[in-house]
């Protein structure tokens, strides 16, 4: 507590995932007429808002997940941490096994056979729509409150690939190049760098 009118409410929040994030929320938070401070840090997912008692920590919340965030009830921190690891895992363990072969039969000419190419894109869709959902969902998140985040970056680069890729192989059109394998590996590398800072 800074005095008797002002109270420090600190919240845990879970889909941050770059500096814009956490941004987006403390410009949101200090605009709110009694916040006197808002801090919010994306390195530990957590804010620390000092604000009058007569506004609650429910409508601290709803302004959090009104961007598309949630807030996590810390009894309930560790569970949730643990599950959001176990799920990162498991989308880079699929995405590292299937991006590996599509980068192999892509970039090795003595590997392709027949058709090579439909068996590249029945590889790299899962690593793109399964194992990328987290940084789609984020985007499209993102996008409806207007705002762009790394994510957008990586879904428009990862899908614009695919789709890319997918039209030229079904439609024949273009040169008949397809870039499979680069929505691949953006998905994978970006999941092994969001893995390694746990």
């Amino acid at each position: 507590m800074s005095t008797d009118a002002t109270i420090r409410t600190d919240l845990r929040i879970d889909g941050m995932t770059c500096a814009a994030c956490s941004s987006r929320i403390q410009r949101r938070l200090g605009k709110l007429e009694t916040v006197a401070d808002a801090q919010v840090n994306f390195a530990n997912g957590r804010a620390r808002i000092d604000h009058d008692a007569s506004l609650g920590i429910d409508s601290l919340v709803a302004e959090v997940e009104s961007l598309g965030y949630v807030v996590i009830d810390d009894g309930s921190g560790d569970e949730a941490e643990l599950a959001r690891e176990a799920n990162l895992r498991r989308r880079l363990v699929v995405a590292a096994l299937l991006t590996i072969p599509t980068i192999m039969i892509s970039m090795l000419p003595s590997l392709r056979f027949e058709a090579w190419e439909w068996v590249v894109g029945a590889l790299a869709l899962p690593v793109v729509l399964w194992s990328g959902w987290l940084f789609h969902r984020a985007a499209w998140n993102n996008i409806r409150h207007g705002a762009t985040t790394m994510d957008t970056l990586v879904s428009m680069g990862s899908l614009s690939a695919t789709l890319w890729s997918a039209a030229v192989l079904v439609t024949g059109m273009g040169d008949g190049h397809v870039y499979f394998e680069t929505g691949a590996v953006i998905v994978t590398l970006i999941l092994l760098g969001k893995w390694f800072e746990l």
